[in-house]
């Protein structure tokens, strides 16, 4: 479906930027001239008043960020365009950052409530079919697995993240049409919802009748960090596969956790530092071509952005489960993962990647989606809403979402002793073929360092790679 008219995207053509004005608590919120502002150039000016916005927050001038909250509430919406619903996500997180700061005031407008198993299966499942992500996941796992397992009469499959069906009936149906004939599937699920896993169970059982396939479904009802490898029940003659689909940066928060209440310095702020102002070229570019250049470089890296420190050496939580997982022996681990690092130490690192992360994917919901479409708002809201939040917001263990890029987890994979096995070229031509059969323009996928990364355009999103234990010498 074409652009809607009127849309801001980070594909839209060049602009010519504007005179900015400075966020001053004197100023008062120039609001006449914000409405007048044309679709692109309002893109444009949002980009640099959330990025104002955070660095104040982060500064904990508090004034200065309420004050520019005011003024890009004048501007976001989650029901505009792409760059109007970012920024009504991004200023939610950061408000809600700001009101943890006053935690009585934070709770009582936040109370917990007990979130229904039913809405968080309907927007993972939104996810899976308003984009292809998952299911070039799927597509790519299965056939490493099916090359993988040729011959072998006893398989054992472990999924990390045991929640779609369509991946393991897709599968089932693949090897009931092996020439030497379907082995015994066995599938361990691990998922933290009962019900999920019932209904996992029950779809697979039901298939695998059909297709008079050997099978067995062995559920585990468990978060990730507190699963007990004991009861994944490996046992002697069997080929073991592992998938994890967006699962193991979860493991990140626990390390991150036990690195501040270890570190001297563990109890300072890591966002209380004064940032270098953005500062705004005059040259015309694409808003895309922004967030890329100016956006990503206007603020100085972390240590934990050059691959070597909290999330590598320093992890012995997820190089402890790693190592674990090392130890049951896999013929293959096919990991899935976000092509982004939103694990930074300072709030503008994970603010300008997670602009950039973002933007993407409410284009490409932009690009196939009608803007009125309830689905659409719900996946958006329910499921990047509150991740875009995480992100911003929280810290410690409560900061879940701690997306790195693959360049990172090949370091850190091969730190656990596992060796990279480099995915087939028959897996990449499946994949571009589903893009084409079910006409998924603006997709691509790339070849990285013997693993596949999924882009919209030219921006990489997602990275798919293929492991084995290496026996040491």
């Amino acid at each position: 479906m074409a652009q809607e008219e009127g849309s801001s995207s980070v594909t839209s053509p060049p602009l010519q930027f504007l005179p900015w004005m400075p966020l001053s608590p004197g100023m008062g919120s120039p609001y006449p001239w914000l409405r007048e502002l044309k679709s692109e150039d309002r893109g444009l000016c949002l980009i640099h008043l959330l990025l104002a916005c955070a660095n104040h927050v982060a500064a904990g001038s508090i004034e200065s960020a309420n004050i520019g909250l005011e003024q890009i509430s004048h501007l976001a919406s989650p029901d505009g365009d792409t760059m109007q619903r970012i920024a009504a996500y991004f200023t939610a997180g950061l408000a809600d950052r700001i009101l943890k700061g006053w935690p009585g005031l934070h709770r009582a407008l936040n109370p917990k409530q007990a979130s229904l198993i039913s809405e968080e299966i309907l927007v993972q499942r939104l996810f899976f079919e308003l984009f292809p992500f998952l299911k070039l996941s799927y597509v790519i796992t299965n056939q490493a697995i099916i090359e993988a397992m040729e011959g072998e009469r006893m398989v054992h499959i472990i999924d990390l993240n045991s929640s779609e069906p369509a991946q393991w009936i897709n599968l089932l149906q693949t090897l009931s049409a092996r020439p030497e004939g379907p082995p015994h599937l066995r599938i361990t699920g691990i998922h933290e919802q009962k019900e999920v896993l019932e209904q996992m169970a029950l779809r697979l059982t039901e298939e695998a009748e059909k297709l008079d396939i050997s099978f067995q479904f062995n559920p585990i009802v468990s978060k990730l960090e507190n699963l007990d490898l004991e009861s994944l029940r490996v046992k002697t003659g069997e080929a073991l596969a592992i998938s994890s689909v967006l699962q193991l940066h979860t493991l990140l928060a626990m390390d991150d956790e036990m690195h501040r209440r270890n570190s001297p310095s563990g109890s300072k702020n890591p966002n209380s530092n004064h940032f270098q102002r953005v500062q705004i070229n005059q040259n015309r570019r694409t808003l895309g071509d922004w967030l890329e250049r100016d956006v990503v470089n206007a603020y100085s890296s972390s240590p934990d952005s050059a691959l070597s420190p909290l999330s590598l050496a320093a992890s012995p939580k997820m190089g402890s489960f790693l190592n674990a997982l090392r130890g049951l022996s896999p013929k293959l681990m096919v990991i899935t993962e976000q092509e982004s690092n939103h694990n930074g130490f300072t709030l503008m690192e994970r603010v300008t990647e997670a602009l950039n992360f973002y933007a993407a994917l409410f284009d490409c919901l932009e690009s196939t989606v009608s803007r009125v479409s309830l689905e659409r708002h719900k996946v958006e809201k329910m499921l990047f809403g509150e991740e875009i939040k995480n992100i911003i917001a929280c810290e410690g263990t409560d900061r879940k979402e701690r997306h790195e890029k693959l360049e990172k987890w090949i370091l850190r994979l091969e730190l656990a002793g596992f060796g990279i096995i480099p995915l087939s070229y028959h897996g990449r031509l499946q994949a571009n073929r589903f893009l084409q059969s079910y006409g998924y323009d603006g997709y691509k996928i790339k070849e990285e360092n013997g693993c596949l990364v999924i882009c919209w355009q030219d921006r990489p999103l997602f990275s798919v790679s293929a492991w084995k234990f290496r026996r040491y010498d």
